[in-house]
């Protein structure tokens, strides 16, 4: 059975972007929502998928490749959300459909050296991770190297280029982040007008994102609750 608990968690931010997204003049239906996992356990997964969740998130290769493999009869869409490395590029294109961390030219080499049959399987949905610090230390391609990223994955048939990502950071107003955000996935659509999604918004600021453009939502404690503490 079902927590009734967790059914009223995700009942109310659905609600919640509904309400964002009408405010914004747009309709709720533009937006996916990407449930976040992280250090839940796979049962916690299934629960969710019985209330009709489709998009998983998760940030640890190790976590989200056991439970994909565990909760593959129930053909979810695992999205792959956190710092992902090179050597660990392979194993996460077997079960990730997409990949919203991509900040690195080395990084598509090497999911585009991974094993895909263009004849059988769907190439994994690329998103672009932007930097929106001065801090080079944080995760995400500097502004600057935006287009020559893109440029790298348009030219692979394992990604297909989806838009950018970013997390907004806490030294500013989340909507004066998200706004420049905005401006990063124009910079893309120019080279791709395919490139449309804005993969912006966690449980705190997922109003401004909407706000922003935001197309992806990547939300976790507000509907899972408080994470167990990591194994």
């Amino acid at each position: 059975m079902t927590d009734p608990a967790l059914a009223a968690r995700l009942h109310d931010v659905q609600a919640g972007i509904a309400d964002a997204a009408r405010a914004a003049g747009r309709s709720a239906d533009e937006l996916t929502l990407i449930v976040v996992t992280k250090f839940h356990p796979a049962s916690l997964v299934s629960a969710l998928a019985e209330l009709g969740v489709r998009d998983v998130g998760e940030n640890r290769h190790q976590e989200a490749q056991a439970k994909a493999e565990e909760l593959a009869a129930l053909d979810l869409h695992w999205h792959f959300i956190g710092q992902l490395q090179t050597k660990k590029a392979r194993q996460a294109a077997r079960y990730a459909r997409s990949i919203h961390s991509i900040d690195r030219e080395r990084l598509v080499d090497a999911l585009a050296d991974s094993e895909f049959d263009p004849a059988t399987t769907e190439p994994i949905d690329a998103f672009l991770q932007v930097n929106l610090t001065e801090d080079p230390g944080r995760g995400g391609v500097a502004p600057a190297g935006l287009e020559a990223l893109a440029e790298r994955v348009l030219a692979t048939s394992t990604l297909r280029l989806r838009g950018v990502m970013a997390v907004a950071p806490l030294e500013e107003p989340a909507a004066e982040a998200f706004a420049r955000l905005a401006g990063y996935s124009e910079r893309l659509r120019a080279l791709d007008p395919a490139a449309t999604a804005i993969s912006a918004g966690m449980t705190h600021d997922y109003v401004e994102a909407i706000a922003a453009g935001a197309t992806h939502l990547r939300i976790g404690s507000a509907i899972t609750g408080n994470r167990p503490e990591p194994r």
